[in-house]
């Protein structure tokens, strides 16, 4: 019988002590050697991040997952290794990485301290922009409050405010970081309104253009991805105001730093290579000055 590995004696004891099972996570490493598979989880219908394209999935993410996957084939010796995606719902994310069911979400997600209860994160690999997508003839109240513009003559700006937010219907993505926010702006304004969650951008922005909500927040690309390729007829508008800037990762193991600084080392390589630049311009438009800086602050020396 092979010896148990240091680390997995530890790991071991530490569950034994604390009364908690461990879990097959704990060495992602160790276990896509001993199943010769990397599965990569994305969210579908998030282009131009991570999309099924007929049965070819493609994306801004998927080309940093790929060039991570060679990494790993590299480090385990195994080029014949197989890579597999899986789809994932963005509500089931975090339990889909946290059980080991995917290596990586390759769909970038932000940070926030109830995921990393159960996740970690890669390095940044975007920053995302919180927009919103509106009909173009939506009343003039609401589109100059949502644009942070003054809705009507009045003494008191949250009332003025709350006249062009209040009885509308906002749509959001179920399980995001986007829904907190939004919920939390209404209470902060006192807005009353009716907030609304959607399985997907798809359906977020088809409720925006069918009338069965008034705006649907989520990341300016992805909305303009959207509008572009679904309603090319100008009906609908995509504001030009961002509300919150968030720096976005990819998900990985909680507690596996070995395979954190595999993925964080091939993405360092990739901004200073220009690798992800030439991702950016491919899949994002191409780069803005602000980004440049970024990727000096994101990549790791």
């Amino acid at each position: 019988m092979k010896p148990l590995s240091a680390k997995l004696l530890r790991l071991l004891l530490a569950g034994a002590l604390s009364g908690v099972s461990v879990v097959s996570w704990a060495d992602t490493l160790e276990r896509v050697r001993s199943s010769h598979t990397l599965t990569l989880g994305y969210l579908p219908g998030s282009a131009p991040f991570s999309a099924l394209n007929g049965d070819t999935v493609e994306g801004y993410a998927i080309d940093l997952c790929l060039k991570i996957s060679e990494r790993v084939k590299s480090e385990l010796q195994q080029p014949a290794l197989q890579v597999r995606f899986q789809p994932v719902e963005i509500t089931q994310a975090v339990a889909a990485v946290s059980s080991g069911k995917v290596d990586i979400l390759c769909t970038p997600t932000p940070q926030t301290l109830e995921r990393r209860k159960a996740v970690s994160f890669s390095l940044p690999v975007y920053t995302a922009g919180l927009s919103a997508v509106v009909r173009k003839q939506s009343p003039e109240p609401l589109l100059k409050a949502l644009n942070g513009e003054v809705a009507h003559d009045g003494p008191t700006w949250r009332a003025t405010v709350n006249r062009g937010l209040a009885k509308q219907t906002y749509a959001v993505l179920a399980g995001s970081a986007t829904q907190q926010w939004v919920g939390e702006q209404m209470r902060l304004l006192g807005v009353i309104a009716t907030l609304v969650s959607v399985k997907s951008n798809e359906e977020g922005v088809r409720r925006v253009a069918e009338g069965g909500a008034d705006a649907f927040f989520a990341d300016r690309i992805l909305l303009k991805t959207h509008i572009a390729s679904g309603y090319p007829d100008g009906s609908l508008l995509l504001l030009d105001r961002i509300y919150e800037y968030a720096p976005v990762s990819l998900m990985i193991a909680r507690g596996d730093d070995d395979f954190r600084l595999l993925v964080d080392t091939v993405l360092s390589e990739m901004y200073r290579s220009g690798e992800i630049e030439q991702a950016y311009v491919k899949y994002l438009d191409g780069v803005s000055d602000t980004a440049r800086r970024l990727f000096k602050v994101y990549a790791l020396p």
